[in-house]
């Protein structure tokens, strides 16, 4: 039964056997607090709000990465960066419902593929290490930075001075805290891609921690070539299965690429989800059919 699997999964996570991996569809049911506007998250909604609410060409409509490449080539990448900077750093939104449940539980370790700062709040009364990649930055081989919280503080560290039992939040495309960092264009992506899959994009604490892990992924689509990529490194070394996605209406290009990397769908969505972990969902109507990733 459904139920029962999602309140097993849900309770892997809460005891830290399965590490959670946030796609675009885990902010679902944030909204402006003044306006009541969905929070911008899967591509078509980041295309949109970066373009004023207008559609651009199919073409860069494919993926918010081309339509933020187009954007940078011909207003500069300070565009789009002062994009997403008024989006996730300016304006209000209300907690996704998803968030909160994190929340309450607070895991050891988390991925989450989106720019906004909902996860960060989450663990801002708490000690923890925040790690978010960087492209395109001269005087470092590698594609990362990381952050040791106090929970007060933001303080820049290395890689070599990481608390360890510390819990760990993966934000791979960047945010706007305690200085804004963020992957967005095609050529952003080129590089930290390149340098994720020749190991230079990845510290090596999670290098050492992440062997034999296995992951649920919540709100994420599989039908693009930059989010499978990045999936593929970020879980390298994953157990067997590697873990399970909750996709509620999958397409044959997800379930091909999930059976490569080991991953088993589950055809149930975050509000079947939290409601199996015994979370109400008032937001469970805003959710969509199907996700799609906000990278």
């Amino acid at each position: 039964m459904v139920s029962a699997r999602l309140e097993s999964l849900a309770n892997e996570v809460a005891r830290g056997e399965l590490v959670p991996y946030l796609g675009a569809g885990a902010l679902t049911g944030s909204v402006d607090t003044s306006t009541g506007e969905p929070i911008p998250a899967d591509s078509d909604s980041l295309i949109l709000a970066m373009n004023n609410g207008r559609p651009m060409s199919p073409r860069l409509m494919w993926e918010f990465s081309r339509a933020a490449m187009d954007v940078e080539l011909k207003r500069g990448r300070g565009a789009v960066h002062r994009f997403l900077e008024a989006t996730y750093a300016t304006r209000s939104w209300t907690r996704a419902p998803l968030h909160d449940w994190l929340r309450s539980i607070r895991p050891r370790y988390l991925i989450d593929i989106n720019r906004d700062l909902q996860l960060q709040d989450s663990y801002s009364d708490v000690p923890h290490t925040l790690v978010r990649g960087i492209a395109r930055t001269g005087g470092t081989d590698y594609r990362f930075r990381i952050h040791a919280y106090d929970g007060t503080v933001y303080r820049e560290v290395a890689q070599e001075a990481v608390d360890p039992s510390l819990p760990i939040l993966f934000k791979p495309m960047g945010s706007p805290r305690p200085d804004s960092t963020y992957i967005a264009s095609d050529a952003d992506y080129v590089d930290y891609i390149t340098e994720l899959m020749g190991g230079f994009a990845i510290p090596s604490f999670i290098k050492a921690y992440r062997p034999g892990k296995r992951y649920l992924f919540l709100g994420l689509s599989l039908n693009r070539d930059t989010e499978r990529m990045v999936m593929s490194d970020m879980i390298y070394a994953a157990g067997s299965p590697a873990g399970w996605a909750l996709i509620p209406n999958p397409t044959d290009k997800e379930r091909r690429f999930c059976a490569t990397k080991d991953v088993e769908i589950i055809e149930a969505d975050i509000p079947d989800f939290l409601a199996a972990a015994g979370t109400l969902d008032p937001m469970g109507e805003l959710i969509p059919v199907a996700h799609e990733s906000g990278c």
